[in-house]
């Protein structure tokens, strides 16, 4: 608790400029928090569904099964969905309506990735603003005599400080948040696009095996 006081009360010398950082520093971390959640509730496969996708020749019914257990909103749930609601049409059709969904899916998963990304950018130049009031305030305390107020010139260089390291930290945590949940998005998207096309090959096979398997729910009986 005394540190945390003792960090309150440096943070009263930074000036004007630690309001817009503290706002940015909120906002970096509600995106974080936003973002965890996402993940955690949205972002979600079972082993057990991703072994069956990966079974050469799996039955569609067990698929099925699997899929019923994940909420409606699971991002992989919709997915997957999307190629069951389109099996009995053409494969460029199939993966035409795969693609599209892919896309909102991304689109979900990068809601907000862009103001981390602006923070990332921002809070050090808040920060060198900080500076450089600061350092102005500074200078103007010594006049053409010598120095007026030393206690005000060390309040000066303390606001340049506080601001400038205050604006770095806020990047720096945006950065680490940016960069996972940057990462984390490429990985998800590229395990879907794994198992869409190993779902498509599937229903390739059941065609070939059964050329009169072109109809979906002949496909799913399977």
């Amino acid at each position: 608790m005394q540190e945390i006081s003792e960090a309150i009360q440096a943070m009263k010398f930074g000036g004007a400029t630690i309001y817009p950082l503290l706002v940015l520093a909120v906002l970096a971390l509600v995106i974080i928090i936003d973002k965890l959640y996402l993940y955690r509730r949205y972002v979600r496969l079972p082993k057990t569904l991703f072994n069956l996708i990966e079974t050469y020749g799996f039955a569609w019914k067990k698929l099925e099964q699997e899929l019923a257990v994940l909420p409606q909103d699971n991002y992989y749930a919709r997915f997957f969905r999307v190629v069951l609601d389109n099996i009995d049409k053409p494969a460029w059709w199939l993966e035409s309506r795969a693609g599209d969904e892919a896309q909102l899916i991304e689109e979900g998963m990068g809601r907000g990735m862009w103001v981390l990304e602006t923070i990332v950018t921002g809070a050090p130049l808040l920060g060198l603003l900080g500076t450089i009031t600061g350092m102005m305030h500074a200078f103007n305390l010594i006049g053409g005599t010598g120095l007026v107020d030393p206690s005000g010139v060390t309040g000066g260089v303390a606001q340049a400080l506080i601001a400038t390291a205050f604006g770095i930290f806020i990047a720096i945590f945006a950065l680490f948040g940016f960069n996972f949940f940057s990462r984390r998005q490429v990985q998800v998207l590229e395990e879907m696009e794994r198992l869409g096309t190993r779902m498509i090959d599937n229903i390739r096979l059941n065609q070939q095996e059964s050329p009169a398997a072109t109809h979906g729910q002949t496909i799913r009986d399977k």
